[in-house]
């Protein structure tokens, strides 16, 4: 076989070969999405009268801090008012108790 037949052959091969390397697919980086953040269940206090109610209030203010639906700066401070009213509530003063609890809801868009 003459040398410019087996170079033909050879080249040949070699643009075989590569045709076939570049037909392959190459996978695709695998992308993850990022899972997302689903909160606990939210468990509210039960109960009547102005312990409770503000318990209730104390912990939907936590879940939206937590979740980012309240700025932590503004949940510090709706929650210094909530203590007052509690510590209304503990010394048996219900009416004052539920009246903070009323202007602080309000103040903070509560209901």
């Amino acid at each position: 076989m003459p040398a410019s037949r087996l170079s033909m052959r050879l080249s040949f091969a070699v643009l075989a070969v590569a045709a076939l390397g570049a037909c392959q697919q190459r996978a695709a980086p695998a992308v993850s999405e990022p899972s997302p953040v689903v909160p606990a269940p939210l468990v509210l206090p039960t109960g009547s009268g102005c312990g409770p109610e503000i318990a209730r209030t104390r912990a939907i203010v936590a879940s939206d801090v937590a979740t980012g639906n309240l700025n932590t700066p503004v949940g510090a401070r709706f929650d210094a008012d909530l203590a007052q009213a509690a510590g209304e509530c503990a010394a048996g003063k219900s009416g004052a108790a539920l009246h903070l609890l009323a202007a602080a809801k309000s103040r903070y868009g509560y209901r």
